[in-house]
């Protein structure tokens, strides 16, 4: 591997900090097994919480697997050795939870409990556009 210039480096160390100021980095991360739920808090102070089995590759995963994450160095990404999982903090406060074809069926499980609140509600004399 070729060694970097002065320049290179402090370039690198540039686009590393802008990359950081300008997009959500966890500065803790903690699974809670009575919740079930992740929960990120993030360097400005926001927390964010998630349940891990919606995330593709952790829907069958034990307590113990999906506490054996590993938060990255800035707080970019959270990795699972075991699971062969990773995910972006943006992604995941994006709502992205695996991958396109993943998140496509994600996607119509939830088009479908839509459907049914609308047709539940419908049934009890909800009119849904008047609440939109």
């Amino acid at each position: 591997m070729a060694e970097l210039t002065d320049e290179e480096y402090e370039a690198a160390n540039e686009r590393g900090k802008l990359q950081f100021v300008s997009q959500p980095h966890a500065a803790t991360a903690y699974y809670d097994r009575a919740t079930g739920l992740m929960t990120l808090t993030l360097f400005n102070g926001c927390t964010f919480s998630f349940p891990p089995r919606q995330l593709q590759g952790l829907q069958q995963a034990t307590d113990e697997q999906i506490e054996a994450y590993e938060l990255g160095a800035v707080g970019y990404g959270l990795h699972w050795e075991e699971l062969d999982a990773d995910f972006t903090v943006p992604g995941l406060l994006a709502g992205r939870f695996g991958t396109n074809r993943f998140m496509k069926a994600h996607e119509a499980r939830l088009g479908a409990i839509y459907d049914q609140l609308l047709s539940d509600r419908s049934s009890d004399g909800w009119d849904a556009q008047a609440a939109e």
